[in-house]
């Protein structure tokens, strides 16, 4: 899959300032005069002439590679000045010259699949924010354990590949992480595999779609993160699968965002602000993987949901009783 440009960055909070992904060529690098004071900001690629050039720029502080070559992505080891990187689209066996850039806040990385290994990670002392996407050759993400400047981390997949995780151990090691998504992952690792998260005691924020894990790990997530944003999945959804506009005289077309998020989940906002829902496509979905769904209609949906937030509330009863034997 090409890369979408898309910018998957959650950019409340002061986690990330580098440039968005869909602005990344405004910055590409230019044959300039040697030293130039007044670049902050460059991409480097395959393609880049008198890229070396950059080398001697005294104020770089944010460098994307896209589609760099070996010797690009070899030199950045030299910018050990710059506090943010992007490297999208490059195959490298190891990372170990990132080790070097002690400076680094934020970094992304994506469709970076050469390497196996994010131990060196950890040594990046001012690393405050971490997005991994489409890392093919990488699911152990226990290298991550030692970072404890991190308080930011997305893990993320591809809608035509999840991204396999072997444990959440790492977790346990990410006691100032403040922001945790997780999108298009998989894991086989059993029941309670979400147990490390007791250890998140400062986390603010979780993303994670209602349906990559068991319904028993949303209900263990929900009793651990009890306050935290995201974190109160529920026992199932109302969503509309079809997209309609809303009539002019519907009034949740008035309602702020906010408000038709919190109290409106079968409508959807789409990119350009538009609002879209159709009552005749509305389901119950019920949280956890393949924990099937019912139509809205249906004679039965409403004693459905009830057995299911039953079986939910349980399930939560069960991890309260877990953590309190692991805390």
């Amino acid at each position: 899959m090409k890369h979408h440009f898309a910018d998957f960055l959650d950019r409340e909070g002061d986690y990330w300032t580098v440039v968005p992904n869909r602005e990344r060529f405004i910055d590409e690098f230019e044959c300039t005069d040697e030293g130039d004071p007044t670049i902050q900001v460059a991409l480097i690629g395959k393609d880049s002439k008198d890229w070396e050039k950059c080398l001697t720029l005294p104020n770089l502080e944010e460098i994307t590679l896209h589609e760099a070559n070996s010797d690009q992505f070899e030199a950045v080891s030299n910018f050990t000045q710059i506090t943010r990187l992007r490297v999208t689209h490059f195959r490298p066996k190891h990372i170990e010259g990132l080790a070097k850039l002690t400076n680094l806040e934020e970094l992304v990385l994506e469709y970076v699949s050469g390497f196996s290994d994010l131990s060196l990670l950890s040594g990046l002392s001012k690393l405050r924010s971490l997005h991994l996407e489409n890392l093919r050759r990488v699911s152990d993400f226990s290298g991550l354990m030692g970072s404890a400047s991190l308080r930011y981390l997305s893990i993320f997949g591809t809608l035509d590949w999840n991204q396999p995780i072997d444990n959440f151990e790492f977790l346990r090691g990410l006691q100032n992480l403040e922001h945790l998504g997780l999108s298009f992952v998989t894991s086989a690792c059993k029941y309670p595999a979400f147990l490390p998260a007791i250890a998140l005691k400062r986390l603010k924020r979780i993303k994670l779609a209602p349906h990559y894990f068991s319904a028993q790990e949303y209900a263990l997530l929900s009793a651990i993160l009890e306050g935290v944003s995201g974190a109160g999945w529920g026992a199932y959804r109302r969503i509309a699968h079809k997209s309609m506009g809303l009539p002019i005289n519907d009034p949740r077309r008035l309602l702020t965002d906010l408000e038709i998020k919190e109290k409106h989940p079968e409508v959807f906002i789409n990119m350009d602000g538009r609002r879209i829902a159709d009552p005749d496509s509305e389901w119950f979905e019920f949280t956890g993987k393949r924990a099937g769904r019912v139509k809205c209609t249906h004679p039965k949906a409403s004693e459905k949901c009830a057995q299911v937030a039953q079986q939910f509330e349980a399930m939560k009863t069960e991890a309260r009783a877990l953590i309190t034997r692991f805390t």
